[in-house]
């Protein structure tokens, strides 16, 4: 078994939002949608690795705050690069628990709907 894809809920109308976040702040690769499925709104990005995240319309919309996908990142040169995109962009960037999980450096951000996302890197 593998993994396919993980969906974080956005708003009715939260597209240009979650592309800032997810494209421009950690510079994933927007896919298209299937035709059958454009039409229910949202959106799919995909890293360069191949990990897919469906960022779908959820109403009513509540952000996750807890529950989170965790992406991993080559080092923690890259850890911290999109980090300071994100803070740059204007997103919370939590570093608080950055040597929390053994073997990881870490941050949690949130979208700019709330939903928490977990960035790892293995240690310097």
């Amino acid at each position: 078994m593998r993994l396919h894809h993980v969906q974080v809920a956005i708003p009715a109308g939260g597209e240009d939002l979650a592309r800032r976040f997810y494209v421009e702040g950690l510079g994933v690769a927007e896919v298209e949608k299937p035709e059958p499925l454009r039409a229910r709104g949202g959106l799919w990005v995909r890293s360069p690795g191949g990990a897919e995240l469906h960022l779908g319309v959820e109403e009513p919309f509540r952000p996750a705050h807890k529950a989170h996908p965790a992406l991993l990142l080559d080092d923690a040169a890259s850890l911290g690069a999109a980090a300071e995109r994100l803070s740059g962009l204007g997103f919370e960037v939590d570093h608080g628990e950055r040597e929390t999980f053994p073997g990881h450096l870490r941050c949690h951000a949130f979208d700019g709907h709330g939903n928490r996302v977990e960035l790892l890197a293995p240690p310097e």
